[in-house]
């Protein structure tokens, strides 16, 4: 049952990731089209996001090798 645990949450994340990542990316694009002028401050901000958004997954993926292995959850 913890495998089934572990293939969800990390299904999900990589999924919510994906999704945060493509809204991400389009406002960014956005932001640039609209005000060119600023595409220095705006990708020092996206980026900045972009590691947030990608540290779920990564947390995700270590609690799930623990619930897999038997570490932690019974």
């Amino acid at each position: 049952m913890s495998l089934l645990a572990a293939a969800i949450m990390i299904g999900l994340a990589a999924f919510s990731a994906a999704i945060a990542n493509s809204l991400l990316f389009t406002k960014y694009i956005e932001g640039i089209t609209r005000q060119p002028e600023v595409r220095s401050t705006l990708f020092g901000q996206t980026m900045i996001l972009f590691g947030l958004i990608e540290a779920l997954p990564i947390i995700s993926v270590g609690i799930g090798i623990l619930l897999a292995f038997g570490i932690i959850g019974g």
